[in-house]
């Protein structure tokens, strides 16, 4: 049990978090293989994840931790399901960034409406939650990569993950071992993007 009334310490610099910060980046979902993190460091990450912020401590979001064998039931579900819309097979190919890596975290938006605090709040709490949960996976010394694709967004997909009206996938934090060093990717020039104001 969380002691609330327990003082936090305060932060101190830590040039390990700097360097493992200055070089993240998101992994290719098809390259995570096993080993995936344990039993414990799953709890682990979804503890760290939940420490995000999140203004009115309305904890509006909830995690689904999918397993490989629930993975391959709606990879096969959402298969079908996108024949029967006569999707493109680019839609089909995606299906394999769900199936593949050994462990996905399924963030799910749960917005409290009509609340003093904007929906829109809400929901940045939830994709803060993600972000915290790709970090907690890379100090663990595994690699995630965060993503939606079509199956997010479309409703009867959407019903096949068990999301209630209302509720929306903040996304799919895959976990695993990547299988070979990523490459670094495009990044903003820093002058374009900052604006500083006396």
């Amino acid at each position: 049990m969380t002691d609330l009334n327990a003082a936090l310490p305060l932060p101190v610099r830590s040039d390990e978090v700097l360097a493992r910060l200055a070089v993240r980046r998101s992994a290719s979902a098809q390259l995570l293989i096993a080993p995936g993190p344990s039993e414990a460091e799953i709890e682990q990450i979804l503890h760290l994840g939940a420490r995000t912020p999140d203004h009115g401590k309305l904890f509006p979001w909830r995690f689904v931790v999918l397993g490989p064998q629930s993975r391959a039931d709606l990879s096969e579900a959402l298969a079908a399901l996108a024949e029967s819309q006569n999707r493109v097979d680019k839609d089909l190919a995606v299906l394999a960034k769900l199936a593949n890596p050994p462990l996905t975290i399924m963030v799910v938006s749960t917005p409290i409406q009509g609340h003093k605090v904007p929906v829109w709040e809400q929901q940045l709490s939830a994709g803060a939650v993600c972000m915290n949960i790709e970090h907690a996976a890379d100090a663990l010394g595994y690699s995630a990569s965060w993503i939606t694709d079509w199956y997010s967004y479309d409703p009867a997909a959407v019903a096949l993950f068990g999301v209630q009206d209302g509720e929306t996938i903040a996304g799919f934090i895959h976990i695993g071992t990547l299988s070979e060093a990523p490459l670094e990717r495009p990044r903003p020039v820093m002058a374009h993007k900052v604006e500083r104001r006396p």
